[in-house]
C-alpha cells in the first residue's frame, strides 16, 4: 500500500461506508411481526442538529422529534416520498430511502 494522499483517501473512504452501513441498520423498524424493514428516510443523526425543520415540513406527519430533540421516522406507512424533508435539512443530515438507494449504486 502507497503511503501518499491517494492512499489516505481510499481509506477515508472505506471508513465513511462503513458508517453509512451503521446509520442504515440504525433507520430501520422492527414491525409486529418483528421483522426490519428499511425506513422510508435515513437520518445521518452524526451531522443532525437537532432544529426540527424536517418534522417541520413533513406534509404527512411521518416524522417525529424524540424526547433529545432528534428526529425519527414515527409513521413510515404515511410517508409520500415527496422528498421535503431532504431539500430543507439545512445539514443534510436526512435522505430518501429511493435517493439514498442511488447514491449506494452509485459508489459501486
Amino acid at each position: 500500500m502507497k503511503k501518499n494522499s491517494q492512499g489516505k483517501l481510499v481509506k477515508e473512504s472505506v471508513q465513511e461506508a462503513d458508517t453509512i452501513e451503521k446509520v442504515k441498520v440504525k433507520d430501520s423498524i422492527v414491525d409486529d411481526a418483528g421483522d426490519y424493514r428499511e425506513t422510508p428516510v435515513h437520518i445521518y443523526y452524526e451531522w443532525c442538529k437537532k432544529c426540527g425543520i424536517c418534522v417541520a415540513f413533513c406534509p404527512t406527519g411521518t416524522l417525529a422529534l424524540r424526547d433529545d430533540g432528534a428526529p425519527y421516522v414515527k409513521h413510515p406507512e404515511k410517508c409520500i416520498h415527496c422528498e421535503r424533508c431532504d431539500m430543507l435539512c439545512p445539514d443534510y443530515a436526512i435522505t430518501g430511502a429511493a435517493k439514498s438507494e442511488r447514491r449506494k449504486n452509485v459508489n459501486r
